[in-house]
């Protein structure tokens, strides 16, 4: 199938490209790129792939689908205009600002037929699913909470303005992941740090605590403005507890020129010295790094779109992740608990 990517400032040369051109089942039609040293970028980092001055005339290149990877602010008028040129869209996180437009993007999807997804390639973290491996085993019993933080020293990439901050960015990551692990939120409590005032007012840190309707509590906090770098994974369950600091190590293998499809023997797999422990009543053990790599989503999504069957990602579950970060929002503001 072809596909193309529209946008390539970060997100499409860190979490696209590499990962579509890993994938054999896709051909990459080219990238929208106007200016000229975002052209002069993908030459760099994609030789010979083409530039498109605008979505509508890389879709006239011939696309089965395209990944919408623009500013949020752009993202909603790009994803309806894919869909009424009749081809498959992804759609980069955050999915939408506010449920009210998930819900509209949705309603245009299914009007036109075609499949939209949401790129919550977090799911195929290291960390992520070595976790998953942990709890599939049984040995941690019944979950009762978690504890998750993702925090990043790096206020350059957040964008300022009332759509925009960190917890429309990160939190719609972590959100995911949790409810992937333990499933959808009731009522969450939370707290937003903030800069700035006015139109240029943005949340740059969070805690949420989430209560799943399965009983388990999670409690996830991030910032971008603290100085801080940390990932931390903590489960406490019946008969033990598995805790994790592992590094995000796609984002930095890419950074030291490693590619998933250049690199696929060890692409994913975190150093042994930052393995997760597992502790249990019969003592503590290290546990070996799963294998993480964001191009199964792209793998996942052709399966789906061959097969006429819905991606692992679906619009209910991207959906309930913007309608958590709404609530998460009014709880912030308002100081209360608050519904999904």
């Amino acid at each position: 199938m072809r596909i193309g990517i529209v946008g390539f400032g970060v997100g499409g040369r860190l979490f696209h490209l590499p990962y579509v051109q890993a994938a054999a089942e896709w051909e990459l039609v080219g990238v929208v790129a106007r200016s000229e040293s975002t052209r002069d970028a993908l030459a760099a980092a994609a030789p010979g792939v083409p530039a498109f001055a605008s979505l509508d005339a890389l879709i006239d290149a011939g696309v089965d689908a395209v990944v919408i990877t623009t500013p949020p602010a752009t993202r909603r008028e790009l994803v309806l205009r894919a869909l009424e040129r009749g081809v498959h869209v992804v759609a980069d996180k955050p999915f939408a600002p506010d449920a009210e437009t998930a819900r509209e993007l949705i309603a245009a999807a299914h009007a036109a037929q075609r499949t939209l997804t949401v790129f919550h390639n977090r799911r195929w973290d290291t960390d992520l699913v070595t976790l998953q491996a942990v709890l599939a085993s049984g040995e941690l019993g019944p979950v009762w909470r978690a504890d998750f933080a993702l925090e990043q020293d790096d206020r350059t990439v957040l964008d300022q303005g009332p759509d925009e901050g960190l917890l429309r960015d990160l939190g719609a990551h972590v959100v995911d992941q949790l409810t992937q692990l333990f499933g959808p939120v009731e009522r969450v409590d939370a707290h937003l740090d903030w800069i700035g005032t006015g139109e240029r007012r943005v949340d740059v840190g969070f805690f949420l605590g989430l209560h799943h309707a399965s009983g388990v509590f999670s409690a996830v906090s991030s910032t971008k403005g603290a100085r801080r770098d940390d990932r931390r994974m903590i489960v406490i369950g019946r008969e033990g507890n598995y805790e994790s600091h592992m590094s995000d190590v796609q984002v930095e293998q890419l950074r030291a020129g490693l590619t998933p499809s250049a690199d696929a023997d060890v692409w994913g797999l975190e150093a042994e010295e930052r393995w997760g422990v597992l502790t249990t009543g019969a003592g503590a053990v290290r546990v070996p790094s799963q294998r993480g790599d964001y191009t199964e989503f792209y793998r996942d999504l052709h399966r789906a779109l061959a097969a006429g069957e819905t991606p692992n990602v679906t619009l209910e579950q991207a959906l309930h992740t913007v309608a958590v970060l709404d609530a998460a929002r009014a709880s912030a503001l308002t100081g209360e608990r608050t519904a999904v």
